[in-house]
């Protein structure tokens, strides 16, 4: 196929409506959960009522269900506390304090009683997971009610959750509540919980809480009764009905969500910003000398971010977002964050966009992130460097600088694990690495790289289109691996399955070198090599004596296509395609070899060659 007529008809692919590709449909389960609980800030335990209205969409009949009850994971002996204990590299905030608490500074959730339509049930807990017999099995395209009570206990913060965390916030509630576990189409995802990933079930939230009056709570969802709150909530100058005895009961409703935190402290201070779109920032933080400016300072950073993420990335789908001092670092859930909050202000925007930018690829596609923590924990990381960086461009944070590649330190946290020997594919459960370095920068480092890299192999245009697409497409849905390989070979036009079984599912490395440069005649033979596994496209970059460049695309054949030319002055054209299974690949040049400067491969830097010594020859 000639490469100029393969170009054209690549870049009319690009040009077609989004809307002539058909939307990816799979079937979701729902659940509707109402709950109260009466909070006991003396004791800081907890006790709860749950209404669960479980929507049973899939095509099998169900004969069990499961509980998460994570905080029993804050009790010694727990998988948790095993698991931390038995790492080559334990997370340093778990280490073995878990095993050391006493039984006023366990977490607990313990089911009383608990009921499927009417009818009371039989239930095992095992840990962090309650193992329920159903009295009739769950239909196909039916729905249930559960019924349950049940009592809580707040551990030391820890990991995420508890209360009294090291910036002195009293509760950061999150896994809080027995939530249901997920069943898709691979089936029941019931794992206990050793500190990793969640995975959740799409649904409504209306939850109560009963807690001392003199608390203010931040989290996900709408405040429904802000006229007996106030606490921030009503406009200025207008007052709080008074308070009936010594509680408050706040009222939220969190629509089409699979997950519900909240963060207390009587301390609180509570600010908002509310945005031309009608969304409203909520910032809720103990203010103190070192924090005061930068948290006054935040929410103008943040708006900023919302419009350019909107753009980008896909429009945010709810009318509310709360950043919250709390947890143990940085933690996403829908419709807030938990992050400390005694940070310098780069550090301060970093994790606030970090944990933002998990509502769109967490919170709203809702990937297994168990299964595919790259798909959240990686795709997360590469918007959140471009975020950073739009956001030093525009001047809005001191001391955060623009760079040309934001994406260096990323890159390097990859050549870094790629080196080490300790590499996992990325296709490993998140729970199952056999050490945090190697779950770390796979989720986060290759995983970034993953998004970044692919934008080497089908051009900036196409990728743009892609991560529009692939929000659009799959928003609510919990997309696979596949899925949005898919999407960028509809962008894109190009084949590209063997891109992500190399990059997922193997830890093959990328290296490819310039082997000679060599007289032909009148022209030149330039030869390159492929050293590692891997096999990737190619730009190369030819310098001309006179100063002039050129971009020399090399296709794989199993593409199927070409990169078409991205913006850039320098005269592009594409070359006979590479066949994967060849170690060398012959390059002619038009022209003496005496007129050529130099050969390089990837000067863009975006393609993670592991040695880049023989990326160039003069």
């Amino acid at each position: 196929m000639k490469k100029w007529s393969r170009l054209a008809q690549i870049a009319s692919i690009l040009c077609l409506p989004v809307l002539t590709w058909a939307q990816a449909d799979r079937w979701q389960q729902r659940a509707e959960y109402q709950m109260e609980i009466d909070f006991d800030v003396d004791k800081d335990q907890f006790k709860g009522t749950q209404r669960l209205v479980y929507y049973n969409n899939s095509p099998d009949t169900l004969t069990r269900v499961f509980y998460h009850l994570y905080f029993n994971a804050f009790q010694p002996g727990s998988a948790m506390d095993v698991r931390s204990r038995n790492l080559p590299d334990p997370d340093g905030r778990v280490g073995a304090r878990i095993s050391k608490l006493k039984p006023n500074e366990i977490g607990y959730l313990k089911v009383n009683k608990l009921t499927q339509d009417g009818k009371e049930l039989k239930h095992i807990t095992e840990g962090t997971v309650l193992e329920v017999t159903l009295d009739k099995p769950i239909l196909p395209k039916s729905k249930v009610v559960f019924e349950m009570n049940f009592d809580g206990q707040v551990p030391i913060q820890i990991r995420r959750s508890g209360r009294d965390n090291a910036e002195g916030v009293d509760y950061s509630m999150a896994q809080w509540y027995p939530k249901m576990a997920e069943y898709d189409y691979q089936g029941w995802h019931a794992h206990p919980y050793i500190a990793r990933e969640f995975y959740g079930i799409w649904g409504d939230f209306d939850v109560k809480i009963t807690i001392d009056k003199n608390y203010v709570i931040g989290g996900s969802g709408y405040l429904q009764n802000p006229e007996e709150i106030g606490h921030g909530y009503l406009p200025e100058g207008q007052t709080p009905k008074p308070a009936k005895g010594d509680k408050l009961t706040w009222h939220f409703k969190a629509p089409n969500v699979h997950d519900f935190v909240w963060a207390a402290d009587p301390n609180y201070t509570h600010t908002s910003l509310k945005r031309p779109d009608g969304l409203t920032l909520n910032f809720f933080y103990l203010k103190n000398e070192r924090n005061q400016d930068n948290w006054a300072a935040l929410p103008k950073v943040m708006d900023k971010a919302f419009t350019y993420i909107n753009r980008r990335y896909g429009q945010y789908p709810y009318q509310q977002y709360s950043f919250i001092q709390g947890g143990d670092g940085g933690m996403e859930y829908p419709m807030a964050t938990l992050i400390t909050g005694n940070r310098s202000m780069p550090s301060l925007v970093g994790v606030s966009v970090h944990e933002l930018m998990h509502s769109w690829y967490q919170m709203i596609l809702g990937s297994n992130e168990s299964l595919y923590a790259w798909m959240d924990e990686g795709f997360t990381d590469f918007a959140t460097q471009d975020i950073e960086n739009y956001l030093a461009g525009e001047n809005l944070v001191p001391g955060l600088k623009k760079m040309d590649n934001p994406y260096l330190q990323t890159y390097a946290g990859y050549f870094n694990l790629a080196s080490s020997g300790d590499e996992e594919p990325m296709s490993t459960h998140a729970d199952h690495f056999s050490s945090n370095f190697a779950y770390g920068l796979a989720a986060y480092s290759k995983g970034a790289v993953f998004m970044n890299q692919l934008e080497y192999v089908i051009g900036k245009p196409a990728l743009d289109k892609g991560l529009l697409l692939y929000f659009n497409t799959w928003k609510f849905k919990h997309p696979n691996s596949n899925d949005v390989i898919r999407i960028m070979e509809k962008v894109s036009g190009l084949e590209l399955d063997w891109y992500k079984e190399y990059w997922v599912n193997t830890t093959h490395t990328i290296d490819y070198g310039v082997d000679a440069i060599e007289s032909d005649g009148n022209a030149t033979k330039v030869i390159l090599k492929r050293v590692g596994k891997m096999p990737m496209p190619l730009d190369v970059v030819v310098t001309y004596k006179n100063g002039n460049k050129e971009i020399i695309n090399i296709p794989l054949d199993i593409m199927r296509g070409a990169k078409p030319a991205e913006k850039t002055s320098t005269p592009y054209r594409v070359a006979t395609d590479w066949p994967w299974v060849n170690p060398t690949y012959e390059l002619r040049l038009s022209v003496p070899a005496t007129d050529v400067q130099s050969v390089e491969i990837d000067p863009s830097l975006r393609m993670a060659d592991v040695d880049r010594n023989n990326n160039s020859r003069n």
